[in-house]
């Protein structure tokens, strides 16, 4: 594993129509700061984002069974994303499936290479 490749998650939380203003923010800031001295503090930021935004797979299947997710997606979109998050917990996935967290869990995974 390189850093190369987790630089490009960050890239994809970035990227992730499903990542909030405040999150792609602090990825935009980490990802300036490569290289330059302020890097591990900028790091650190994003690390602790991360960990208040990814969701795991148990908190998002309730949201996808809600009225408010029928409310903001649609009927049958909320029953596919339901119906999606009960495949991937059933596979064994503890993370939300969406791009922005399947991204963040990857940079999680290998924040070492981001800390180092």
């Amino acid at each position: 594993m390189m850093k190369e490749e987790v630089l490009q998650h960050v890239q994809g939380v970035i990227d992730a129509p499903s990542a909030y203003a405040g999150l792609k923010d602090v990825a935009k800031d980490y990802l300036a700061s490569v290289g330059k001295a302020d890097e591990k503090a900028k790091a650190e930021k994003l690390i602790a984002a991360l960990k208040e935004c990814v969701e795991s797979i148990d908190d998002v299947l309730p949201f996808f069974a809600s009225d408010k997710a029928k409310e903001l997606f649609g009927e049958e979109q909320a029953a596919a994303m339901l119906k999606k998050g009960q495949e991937v917990k059933a596979a064994g996935g503890d993370t939300c499936f969406c791009p922005a967290c399947t991204n963040g869990k990857f940079v999680l995974d290998h924040q070492d290479l981001l800390l180092g």
